[in-house]
């Protein structure tokens, strides 16, 4: 499936019917396209999977559609309120999964010109409710990739700013590299109608206001994050993947981050992150093979913070104690601030 989760496929999607699987949400974790660092986050997969069944629940309450089923306890597909411990495996509907043609570098989406439903939207659409210091936008506006006006600026920003109003972004998904895209470019390789962008929009938006809300309850900012949407076989719009959690978004805590972010901001300052940056300004589409140093582990005991932020988050968002002997989350975000 991918770096940081596995996926079991039950019933396997066909051309006019969604499938069944599971995801086994797993303690690795991934910083900077890398893929799986040396070592693992424990308790992450557990914290991550309660968090993500919490905000699906959510999106039922609001008539949003999505891809979850429930979560899995000793074999049994159960509601999140009916767990009686956490689970790090979450049952889903299963979409197909169709990749655009790659030819040297150059892909081709026409695929997608044909398709009714039942299929992944290759587009993943960021919601950005300010610039943190990090943020791809700077990196983008300083190369001109993006403009002042697609962020309804008038002046550069500085990192932290808030902005007045969310502002969405689009990336793709099913490419080796995220690649940003414009409203228009995401419309045409996605065969997508006004309607639907208009739709994407407003989920997007709603799903924005609800994690901004929950995270508000316990004194922290959402920054953005991401979202993944689509179709089911009557070509209606369904959210998948995950949402609302600490790898999915970022957020912070009178500045101090409060996600993976703070596994990039260690990762930021070794010399294997300069040879990354330095290898994709080579070749965006082959720059792992041009990384020659490896990743070293995490520090112990900023791993355990880690952790510890992971489950302290899940406990408070939820108001449950899942995880229990946790500091309080601010406390550990303090401590933290020594590694940043």
């Amino acid at each position: 499936m991918g770096s940081v989760k596995d996926l079991q496929v039950i019933h396997p999607p066909e051309d006019t019917a969604t499938g069944i699987g599971r995801f086994l949400f797993s303690n690795r974790y991934s910083v900077f396209d890398w893929g799986e660092m040396p070592d693992q986050i424990p308790y992450k997969g557990e914290s991550i999977a309660i968090l993500g069944a919490y905000f699906f629940e959510k999106l039922n309450e609001l008539g949003i559609r999505n891809h979850y089923l429930g979560m899995v306890e000793d074999g049994i597909r159960k509601s999140y309120t009916e767990l009686q411990r956490p689970s790090n495996i979450m049952e889903i509907q299963l979409l197909r999964v169709i990749k655009p043609f790659q030819n040297g570098g150059i892909y081709d989406y026409s695929v997608f010109k044909n398709l009714k439903g039942n299929f992944l939207i290759p587009l993943e659409v960021i919601y950005r409710n300010s610039l943190p210091k990090g943020s791809s936008v700077f990196r983008r506006l300083r190369t001109g990739e993006l403009s002042l006006k697609e962020l309804g600026l008038k002046e550069m920003p500085e990192p932290g700013q808030r902005l007045t109003e969310p502002v969405l972004d689009l990336s793709t998904k099913l490419e080796i590299t995220d690649r940003y895209l414009t409203w228009d470019e995401a419309k045409d390789i996605a065969n997508l109608s006004e309607r639907e962008m208009f739709e994407i929009r407003s989920i997007v938006m709603r799903i924005n206001r609800l994690i901004t809300e929950e995270y508000k309850r316990i004194g922290l900012t959402n920054e953005d994050g991401k979202i993944e949407l689509g179709f089911t076989p009557d070509r209606e719009l369904m959210v998948v993947d995950v949402l609302g959690t600490l790898d999915e978004c970022r957020f912070t805590y009178r500045g101090i981050p409060v996600s993976k972010e703070i596994a990039r901001i260690y990762y930021r300052k070794t010399s294997w992150y300069k040879d990354i940056e330095g290898a994709k300004m080579l070749d965006r589409q082959n720059w792992k093979s041009l990384v020659k140093k490896s990743p070293e582990p995490l520090p112990p005991r900023l791993r355990e913070l880690i952790s510890l932020i992971y489950r302290a988050c899940t406990n408070e968002v939820t108001g449950r104690e899942w995880f229990k002997n946790v500091p309080p989350l601010k406390e550990l975000l303090e401590e933290t601030m020594d590694y940043l």
